[in-house]
């Protein structure tokens, strides 16, 4: 007891603040990352509703082909891109099929005049901005907050926990209450950055709903043949 009331309350201050430095640390990254996945996604599916939109610059089999390519490539993100990259298995190895194929028909259109040759650039340069995009938010997708951070985040908490127990050590009511304070502090941060630690994970994620928004509806044409 008397080494613990020897101990100066002018240490509590010092904690405090190296505690929330830590969280300010921490937390830098994990909001970092989920805006950088949200301008992915944005960015990827601004490109695709413009390429759509330039379209109908080639009216006809191109057009036709262009939307199947796009919507296919929607479709595949949705249903097998996300998931992987929501367990951090998504990886950069495999180009995407449809977009490349809608790139390789870009350049293989043959304009008819100064419009045309300007939306076929046009287009080009927006299949590379959505394969751009994509790339990135599988690279974010790797994104998490390492071992090493959340081990100094939990041992400064655990620090300035000790502590306060030790200045307050000849009052056990005083020194619970601010025990507890303090406590619920530290779990209301780590559960803030917890969810949303890994941007594509969780129920506070990116989800793919922008892509969605934009994908072009099927023609009824060859819906039903």
């Amino acid at each position: 007891m008397r080494a613990f009331k020897s101990i100066s309350p002018g240490m509590l201050p010092p904690l405090g603040v190296l505690f929330g430095l830590f969280v300010a640390f921490v937390a830098s990254q994990v909001w970092n990352d989920l805006d950088r996945a949200k301008t992915a996604v944005n960015r990827e599916a601004s490109a695709l509703r413009a390429v759509i939109l330039l379209t109908n610059s080639f009216p006809g089999e191109p057009e036709t082909r262009l939307h199947a390519l796009v919507r296919r490539h929607i479709a595949e993100a949705v249903t097998q891109e996300w998931p992987m990259m929501a367990q951090q298995r998504a990886t950069l190895t495999i180009t995407p099929p449809a977009l490349a194929e809608a790139l390789q028909l870009t350049f293989a259109l043959t304009p008819s005049g100064e419009g045309q040759a300007a939306a076929q650039r046009e287009m080009a340069a927006l299949l590379q901005n959505a394969l751009d995009a994509r790339r990135q938010r599988i690279i974010i997708s790797q994104s998490s907050v390492n071992w090493v951070k959340w081990s100094g985040l939990l041992l400064q908490a655990v620090c300035t926990l000790l502590a306060i127990a030790m200045v307050h050590c000849d009052n056990r009511l005083t020194s619970a209450l601010a025990m507890t304070l303090f406590a619920t502090g530290v779990a209301a941060s780590l559960v803030l950055i917890a969810s949303h630690n890994r941007p594509f994970t969780g129920e506070i994620s990116v989800g793919p709903e922008v892509l969605l928004q934009v994908m072009p509806e099927e023609d009824p044409a060859a819906r039903n043949p």
